[in-house]
């Protein structure tokens, strides 16, 4: 089978650990799936896209320059899209970015977010009256922009099928290794963790 495309969005003010747990989880579980099988293809095929001029790097909140695979120009394709928190203001008062967002999310079978990254897939029209949570900090701004959201807290993660949201960047990890035992099995995610020495919290919302 071909690699699943995992893009993960990157722009000015996003959490460094936001974007770089989940690239990690992913990138880490293809290199442990072909020493597990060794021959076969790699499950992810994980690439970034930045909301900057191609070749132009975006920077984290905390002032780490990141580098983008692709501009939003480009069009990337994704089969998970995992949209990132931050600094959030920006990108949510751009239509270029919201526009792109729900384009490349109609062509996804998975929309991911971690921390406020939620915030941009409900106003990018993506999320409309699915469960989803965020940071515990952000979770009173959530309801209140957008009422029609059931927004849950207290939980690592809500799965509700094609929608997958996260609370902060450490339950952007766990989420991202559920992603890999829900696409790729349980024995990876497993030696995924094991090999990034990272102790994984399953605690979830039940499925919507």
């Amino acid at each position: 089978m071909s690699p699943l495309r995992v893009l993960i969005l990157a722009y000015d003010g996003v959490e460094a650990l936001d974007f770089a747990g989940p690239f990690e989880v992913f990138t880490t579980a293809s290199r442990v799936s072909q020493r597990m099988q060794p021959g076969t293809a790699a499950p992810f095929e994980v690439a970034s896209v930045a909301l900057a001029p191609r070749g132009q790097p975006v920077q984290a909140r905390a002032g780490l320059q990141l580098l983008a695979d692709h501009a939003i120009a480009d069009n990337p394709a994704a089969d998970v899209l995992i949209v990132p928190g931050g600094v959030v203001d920006a990108p949510m008062a751009s239509p270029e970015t919201l526009r792109w967002i729900a384009a490349c999310a109609a062509g996804a079978q998975v929309l991911a977010s971690v921390c406020t990254g939620v915030f941009l897939l409900a106003k990018s029209g993506v999320v409309t009256r699915e469960a989803v949570t965020t940071h515990w900090e952000d979770i009173a701004d959530l309801r209140e922009q957008f009422p029609q959201l059931e927004v849950r807290e207290d939980i690592r993660w809500v799965d509700t099928g094609r929608i997958v949201s996260s609370a902060g960047i450490s339950a952007g990890i766990d989420m991202s290794l559920h992603l890999v035992e829900r696409l790729a099995g349980q024995a990876l995610a497993e030696r995924t963790a094991r090999q990034m020495d990272y102790a994984w919290t399953r605690n979830q919302s039940p499925s919507a």
